[in-house]
């Protein structure tokens, strides 16, 4: 099978020359060739003026009971699910037995005397 390419003249062909922007703000001083320096923000780029006042200190006493009662409170879930999860493979595992005809299906203890 052959290939078809398209006809291209060098018409078509254009090599774009991109020049890197001289002024912080767009649309000043466009197109005079000359570079200006960066401007330097007068105040230090920190996060302290974002910060707020607040009336009451932090905590930390109470923050530590509350993140140890939220991991209890995990840990209790995740167990109470993995319970879950094997109560319900058991029974499923019983049902089997029990729609196979099987007679010896359910675990019986016997007490020790």
């Amino acid at each position: 099978m052959k290939t078809q390419r398209p006809i291209s003249s060098d018409d078509e062909h254009r090599v774009l020359q991109f020049r890197p922007r001289t002024s912080p703000t767009p649309g000043g001083n466009r197109g005079n060739g000359t570079v200006q320096p960066l401007r330097v923000a007068p105040e230090p780029l920190d996060l302290s003026r974002y910060e707020r006042p607040r009336a009451e200190p932090d905590e930390f006493r109470h923050r530590m009971l509350a993140n140890i009662a939220a991991l209890a409170f995990t840990i209790a879930l995740t167990a109470i699910g993995i319970w879950l999860a094997v109560s319900i493979a058991d029974l499923r595992r019983t049902q089997d037995c029990v729609l196979m005809g099987r007679r010896d299906c359910a675990k019986i203890t016997t007490p020790h005397i």
